[in-house]
């Protein structure tokens, strides 16, 4: 089995930032994609932002510019860096894990960190 768990979400005032950390631990040989993806109430959930293990990255429109994502290979870990954040980020964040185990591929996913913005 592998977990996945979020963590740095919180309440921040419109313009600040946050920093979102996800690590996967447990049957894993190696990873392929880690992604964060979000989810305000009553809307789809949607990419925020993705990085392969080569390090290419991708990210959505509303995140580009604003948000980085990076990726600790060696400690299963993930990050995603947001920075002037708006009232229109508020939602759950979750965090997507694409790994290798027994030659198998599965994804996996988190349960998610909040983050409000509001002033």
């Amino acid at each position: 089995q592998v977990q996945v768990v979020e963590s740095g979400g919180g309440l921040v005032q419109p313009g600040g930032s946050l920093r979102l950390s996800c690590a996967a631990s447990g049957e894993i040989h190696s990873i392929g994609d880690m992604a964060w993806y979000r989810q305000a109430p009553e809307k789809e959930r949607e990419l925020v932002a993705r990085m392969t293990s080569s390090g290419r990255t991708d990210y959505a429109v509303f995140a580009d510019g604003r948000f980085r994502i990076s990726r600790n290979n060696n400690k299963n870990s993930v990050f995603l860096e947001m920075n002037n954040l708006e009232v229109e980020d508020t939602a759950v964040y979750y965090c997507l894990v694409d790994t290798y185990y027994a030659a198998v591929w599965q994804v996996h996913w988190g349960r998610g960190t909040q983050v409000t913005v509001s002033s």
